[in-house]
């Protein structure tokens, strides 16, 4: 009997502007968070390198950032999606000070010529120090 195993999606090309909207270098963003050198130090900057992971491809740091409690065995990446923007429209709490924290954010992407956006607003929280995802509400 064979077994199928899914075969790892390869990571888009390293962008040189990061992906999450800020004006640094992807590699000295949110880079540094997708290989683990640095925590993200607010729930927004979790969202942004999240973001960011969806945008290169990093399924890995997708799932190390989500709470275990509502983790999925994986993300379903789809590499025909390609995300464009992200817009942070507002956050409660959140900070270094915080254990909890909501970012609420549009992200724009293309698939298969056409345009869309993803409106949500992401809770997060503190897992064993670090912040993490938990869920979120999408808007209509």
């Amino acid at each position: 009997m064979s077994r199928r195993t899914r075969r790892p999606q390869p990571a888009r090309p390293t962008p040189a502007t990061c992906p999450c909207g800020l004006p640094a270098a992807y590699d000295d963003c949110c880079g540094r968070l997708h290989r683990g050198q640095a925590p993200a130090t607010t729930a927004e900057q979790l969202m942004r390198s999240r973001y960011s992971a969806f945008a290169v491809g990093d399924e890995a740091y997708l799932l190390r950032s989500w709470h275990p409690t509502t983790r999925p065995p994986g993300t379903g990446l789809d590499p025909g999606l390609t995300w464009v923007r992200l817009e942070i429209l507002g956050t409660t709490e959140g900070s270094a000070f915080h254990t909890t924290g909501t970012v609420e954010f549009r992200a724009h992407y293309t698939q298969g010529g056409r345009t869309g956006s993803l409106h949500e607003n992401s809770r997060f929280v503190r897992h064993e120090g670090a912040w993490v995802y938990l869920d979120g509400v999408t808007e209509g």
